[in-house]
C-alpha cells in the first residue's frame, strides 16, 4: 500500500514536471515556426507603394510603423520664432513652416502647408515635382516608371495624382530579400563624389544610416537639360547632394560658391541665399555616434522582442523615448542624467540659435534699407556676401532636427560663425548707413508672425484661401485618381484629420 502511495506521488510529480516542459518546448517551436516565417521572403510587388500590403506579412514591424501616428501635434514655428520670417522673406518658410511630425503625417503635411500653394492644374503653383522626393513611397516606383530626368520635370501638382502614400517600406526594402536597399539613386552619386564611403561598398550597418540619408541630408535641385520621348527639350530639377568638397559646413557653402548657386534672392536684402535642407546624416558624421559608426537605426530603430521574436522597432521617434532599448544598450548612467545632459544641451543651442537669427534678420532689414536709401552694387557685394554665409551656417545649424544632440559641439561651433559673421555684416551696413544720413536706423518690429510677415509684406490671407481652394478641389480629385488607379490606400489615411496652423482643426 505504501509503494502504491509512493508511486502515485511519483508520478504526479513527473507530470507536474513534464507539462510546463512540454508547454515550454511547444512555445519555443511556435516561436522558432514564426521566426522563421519571418525570415522567409513572402511575394511582395516590385516598388509597392502600400505598406499595408507589406505589413500583411510583417505585421509587428508595420504596427509599431503606425504608431508614428501619435506624434500628431501641430506647433507653428513661425510664431515661436517671428524672427524666421524675415531670414526666409521671398521664400515658402516664410508661409508656413511647422515642426515636423511622425513619419504617418509626412505626406498630408506637404499637401497641406502653404509652401506647397494652391494649385489649380497639374501646370500651376510655386514648387517643383522634387517636392515630393522625400515624401512618398510612391517616388520610387515613379523614378523607376519615368526615369529620373522625367520625374524631376515639371511642378509639384503635375504628380498629385500618383503620390498617395508616405514614407514606408517600399522607401528603405527590396521586394525580394527584404534587405535594406537605396532607393534614391541621388544617394549613390553623392556618396561616390565625396569618396570616403563608396555606395557599392556600404555594409549593412552602414546601411542602417544611408536609408536615412537618403532623405536626412542637405541637397539642392541641380538644373540638368534633357530631351523627352517627344524630341522636346527639358530641364529637371534634380536632387543633388552638395558633397563633392566633403561633408563639413564650410566643404558644401564652398562647393555652392563655386558653382554660383543661389536657393532663391531674399526679398527684402536682394541676398543670394542658400536655403539648408535637412543635413542629419552630415551634422551625425561629425559626432561622437556617427565616428563611433552608431547607426541611425540603433537609436531611433531599436530592436525589440515580443515572446521568440525580436524585430526592429519602426515607430521613428526620440530615443529619449524608449531608453531601455536605446541609451541604455551603451550608456551605464542613470536615465534622468542622461535626460537632464541632453536638455541642457537643447538649451544652449536654442539660446545661440535665437542670437543669430535676430542678428541675420536685422541684417537684412538694414540692408534693405541702404538699397533704399541709394547704396551700391560695389558698396553692397562683401556684405550681401557675409549675410549669406552667416545665414546658411545658421540655417545648417538647425534644420538638422536634432544637431544639438548628434554633434553638440560641432552645432554650437556652426551657430557662433554664423552670429560672428551677421554682426560682420552689421557693422559693415553701419557704416554704409550712416555714409547715406541713415546711422541711427532702428529695424521695425517683427516681434510676432503678423507683424513680421506685414514687414516683408507677405499677402498671407491670400496664400490661405488658395490653399483652401485646392484642398477642396484639385486634392479631391487626385484622391478620386488614385483610387481608380489603386494607389490610395484607406489604412495609410486612417486616422488623419485635417490638422493645420492657418485654419482649425476639422475641414
Amino acid at each position: 500500500m505504501k509503494s502504491l502511495k509512493k508511486s502515485t506521488v511519483l508520478t504526479a510529480i513527473s507530470v507536474a514536471a513534464i507539462v510546463p516542459m512540454a508547454l515550454l518546448a511547444v512555445s519555443i517551436n511556435e516561436n522558432k515556426a514564426e521566426q522563421r516565417a519571418l525570415n522567409t521572403v513572402p511575394p511582395i510587388k516590385k516598388l509597392e507603394p502600400r505598406s499595408s500590403e507589406w505589413g500583411k506579412h510583417y505585421q509587428r514591424q508595420y504596427d509599431s510603423y503606425r504608431q508614428t501616428k501619435k506624434s500628431d501635434k501641430i506647433t507653428d514655428m513661425l510664431k515661436e520664432n517671428p524672427a524666421l520670417v524675415v531670414v526666409w522673406a521671398g521664400y515658402g518658410f516664410s508661409k508656413d513652416y511647422n515642426a515636423p511630425r511622425g513619419h504617418y503625417y509626412i505626406l498630408e503635411d506637404n499637401i497641406n502647408t502653404l509652401r506647397t500653394g494652391g494649385p489649380v492644374d497639374g501646370k500651376t503653383g510655386p514648387m517643383p515635382t522634387a517636392c515630393w522626393t522625400c515624401k512618398s513611397t510612391d517616388v520610387p516606383r515613379l523614378i523607376d516608371k519615368l526615369g529620373e530626368e522625367d520625374y524631376f520635370t515639371g511642378k509639384w501638382a503635375r504628380l498629385g495624382n500618383e503620390i498617395a502614400n508616405p514614407v514606408g517600406c517600399a522607401d528603405c526594402h527590396d521586394n525580394e530579400t527584404m534587405k535594406l536597399t537605396i532607393t534614391r539613386p541621388y544617394l549613390k552619386r553623392g556618396l561616390d563624389a565625396e569618396g570616403s564611403l563608396k555606395a557599392a561598398d556600404a555594409t549593412h550597418q552602414d546601411m542602417r544610416s544611408l536609408v536615412c540619408a537618403q532623405c536626412h541630408s542637405e541637397y539642392y535641385f541641380k538644373k540638368t537639360k534633357w530631351t523627352d520621348k517627344n524630341g522636346q527639350e527639358q530641364t529637371a530639377g534634380i536632387v543633388t547632394f552638395p558633397w563633392a568638397n566633403g561633408f563639413s559646413v564650410e566643404d558644401m557653402e564652398k562647393y555652392y560658391d563655386d558653382i554660383n548657386f543661389v536657393d532663391w534672392t531674399h526679398k527684402v536684402s536682394k541676398t543670394p541665399m542658400l536655403k539648408a535642407q535637412h543635413p542629419g546624416y552630415e551634422i551625425y558624421k561629425t559626432g561622437a555616434h556617427g565616428l563611433n559608426n552608431v547607426a541611425c537605426a540603433d537609436c531611433h530603430m531599436p530592436y525589440v522582442r515580443e515572446g521568440g521574436v525580436k524585430y526592429s522597432s519602426h515607430n521613428v521617434g526620440s530615443p529619449l523615448e524608449h531608453m531601455g532599448t536605446t541609451c541604455m544598450n551603451c550608456h551605464s548612467h542613470e536615465e534622468k542624467s542622461l535626460k537632464d545632459t541632453v536638455a541642457r544641451k537643447l538649451e544652449r543651442k536654442n539660446q545661440l540659435s535665437k542670437t543669430a537669427m535676430e542678428v541675420i534678420a536685422k541684417a537684412h532689414l538694414e540692408a534693405g534699407k541702404a538699397w533704399e536709401l541709394g547704396a551700391t552694387e560695389a558698396e553692397m557685394k562683401d556684405i550681401l556676401q557675409d549675410i549669406r554665409h552667416a545665414q546658411w551656417r545658421w540655417d545648417y545649424s538647425i534644420a538638422s532636427h536634432g544637431s544639438f544632440f548628434h554633434a553638440p559641439e560641432e552645432t554650437l561651433r556652426i551657430l557662433g560663425s554664423a552670429v560672428n559673421i551677421g554682426q560682420e555684416a552689421r557693422v559693415k551696413l553701419r557704416a554704409v548707413l550712416a555714409k547715406y544720413n541713415a546711422g541711427d536706423y532702428v529695424s521695425p518690429d517683427f516681434s510676432t508672425k503678423e507683424k513680421a510677415q506685414q514687414v516683408i509684406g507677405l499677402p498671407y490671407q491670400k496664400l490661405v484661401d488658395e490653399k483652401m481652394s485646392f484642398l477642396n478641389a484639385l486634392r479631391k480629385e487626385w484622391i478620386e485618381e488614385q483610387k481608380k488607379k489603386g494607389l490610395y490606400d484607406p489604412q495609410a489615411n486612417e486616422g488623419i484629420e485635417f490638422n493645420t496652423s492657418y485654419a482649425p482643426a476639422k475641414m
